[in-house]
């Protein structure tokens, strides 16, 4: 089997979902799959991660040509929502558009139960539940102390340290970040990801008003580090991992955190259905609860090392070797 794996605007997108695709190509040379990045259709099977422009021509001719056409459901209308300027006016119009691109392809992979439900609304196009997964290689070293040390000391942050691995953007619950860093002066709060605040032109047209004042005006204990090179030391650096994302289609840093054996406060919405509130995750839903849970983890570190172990457990069904099979069989059921 050969397949033409194309990720429209790879050059420019980031974060989880340039990290996905990342994994699936992981995934492919792990099982012996041979494929190629550009969208040629002479491959047996056409994946297609970003329907962009170019992909709706690109699956419109596997159509003609019946080459099969697998397509990643990275995205819906509700998940781009609050996520950059003007990204809450285009949401409306993003979900006919991905609706007619969704229904070009012969099938779906969704990376979640809940992505799949959403897209009932859609498109009936047929569809299979994957997992994004995570590569425990991108964390090795989590657990070196001089690796915390480091981080600690590169952001003046006193542990036990909450933290938020992700891009800088409001639909990953931003406000909610701040306001109970505000409420919890004693404890420093990290948030590990991009930002650029200083950065070109396009970066402050993609920046929303209401991100760059949230970030201006956070307290003193809420700490924004920007990019980081090594991921590995936001990991290390952290203690609990605070993740109180409005909407989310799987949320991979969530998977990696839990790896590390870091206990999640997360937000209680669909996508994490999953994780057993109470035991691989405590869940709230408003400023107050994520207080009152984030003290809970804070004030009695033998609780916090129980939910961790647990954490880690849970995340082992979603290692990129756990997963590949799942999108392989997808494959061979296509070809």
């Amino acid at each position: 089997m050969r397949v033409s794996h194309y990720f429209e605007w790879e050059g420019q997108i980031t974060g989880g979902h340039a990290q996905s695709v990342r994994n699936q190509r992981t995934m492919l040379e792990r099982r012996g799959v041979a494929y190629t990045t550009a969208p040629d259709l002479s491959a047996d099977l056409l994946h297609l991660n970003n329907m962009g422009p170019r992909s709706l021509y690109h699956a419109r001719r596997a159509r003609d040509r019946s080459t099969p056409v697998l397509v990643h459901a990275h995205q819906t209308a509700a998940d781009f929502r609050e996520s950059f300027a003007l990204s809450n006016l285009v949401a409306p119009l993003l979900r006919p558009y991905l609706s007619r691109a969704y229904g070009l392809a012969d099938h779906l992979i969704c990376p979640s139960e809940h992505t799949a439900r959403v897209l009932d609304d859609y498109c009936d196009t047929p569809r299979t539940v994957v997992s994004n997964g995570f590569d425990p290689a991108k964390i090795d070293g989590h657990d070196d102390p001089a690796l915390r040390e480091a981080y600690l000391d590169r952001h003046d942050l006193d542990p036990p340290v909450v933290f938020m691995v992700g891009h800088v953007i409001e639909r990953k619950g931003l406000r909610a970040f701040v306001e109970t860093a505000r409420r919890m002066p004693d404890v420093d709060f990290a948030w590990f990801g991009y930002l650029n605040p200083g950065g070109g032109t396009v970066d402050r047209l993609l920046r929303s008003r209401t991100t760059t004042r949230l970030v201006r005006e956070s307290p003193a204990n809420c700490t924004f580090t920007g990019y980081v090179d090594e991921i590995a030391g936001a990991f290390a650096a952290g203690d609990v991992f605070f993740f109180p994302t409005k909407n989310e289609n799987e949320g991979m840093a969530l998977l990696e955190a839990m790896a590390t054996g870091a206990p999640p406060v997360v937000r209680d919405i669909e996508t994490f259905g999953w994780l057993d509130g109470g035991e691989t995750a405590l869940k709230e839903t408003d400023v107050p609860g994520f207080v009152g849970a984030l003290r809970t983890l804070l004030d009695d570190p033998e609780r916090r090392a129980a939910v961790g172990r647990a954490a880690a457990r849970a995340s082992e069904a979603y290692e990129l070797d756990a997963v590949a099979d799942d999108l392989v069989a997808a494959y061979d059921r296509l070809v």
